[in-house]
């Protein structure tokens, strides 16, 4: 019981400081899902699980893009719901992704009463500006905002993970087995559906042979993936230079 209460309590704080997104360095480390599954294997003691798990919900959200700052779908939220679930039920990975979709679609509604609640804060500011008093705008633009994200998320996040474990499990026991089949074959299409929408979206023409080739390198050669991570960065840098010097010598 105590360590289902400090995990609500870490997931629930790392939500509302990852979401608050005070400052533009370490935050979207803390809202990646493979990141919060190391963080929080690492706290429940199942590293691997919590890498796992992670590593299949980031999959789902590669092609994602908050085009305007609007984002499709919340993964922070989904992976601090979902991972939990797994570390604490011991349900699959798959079913896991499949909790995580939905849940990542609340964060979008939770976003949105957030922006509508700090609208209410810049008209405040409008008015300790036109006053002079810049400590009023200065709390307004973070204290008060900061205050307000938590009442909107800790209590969420908290909640869930508090009962969502006994809730889910006593869930499962019921849930009939081609319901349970049906989920994992989902939690398993999805991950493909992040990698064809990345691929749609950087798929030009001239890039499907390296695609291909990499591939092939990794999955018949055997090639390590820090090894293809390096291979891949330097290929794209004589790439790039080699177009940059092309184009200053026309």
């Amino acid at each position: 019981m105590q360590s289902t209460v400090m995990l609500a309590l870490f997931t629930a704080l790392w939500y509302w400081i990852a979401a608050s997104i005070a400052g533009y360095t370490l935050y979207p480390i803390l809202k990646s899902p493979t990141f919060i599954g190391f963080a929080l294997g690492l706290f429940w003691g199942d590293v691997t699980t919590g890498l796992i798990t992670g590593a299949g919900i980031e999959v789902i959200y590669l092609g994602m893009v908050a085009a305007g700052g609007n984002i499709p779908s919340d993964k922070s939220l989904a992976a601090l719901i979902a991972i939990p679930i797994v570390l604490q039920t011991g349900v699959s990975t798959e079913v896991a992704v499949s909790i995580a979709v939905p849940m990542g679609i609340i964060g979008v509604f939770i976003n949105n009463i957030r922006r509508t609640g700090n609208a209410f804060l810049v008209h405040k500011a409008d008015d300790y500006a036109e006053a002079g008093n810049i400590k009023g705008v200065w709390r307004c633009a973070t204290t008060y905002s900061l205050i307000f994200g938590f009442f909107l998320r800790f209590p969420i996040i908290f909640l869930v993970n508090y009962y969502g474990s006994d809730l889910v499990d006593k869930i499962l026991k019921v849930i009939p087995e081609w319901v349970m089949n049906g989920l994992t074959v989902m939690g398993g299409v999805l991950p493909a559906l992040g990698f064809a929408t990345t691929i749609f979206m950087i798929g030009k023409k001239q890039y499907i042979p390296l695609f291909i080739a990499g591939f092939f390198l990794v999955k018949y050669f055997e090639l390590p993936i820090m090894g293809a991570a390096i291979f891949g960065t330097c290929l794209a840098l004589m790439m790039t230079i080699g177009s940059s010097v092309g184009t200053e010598g026309a």
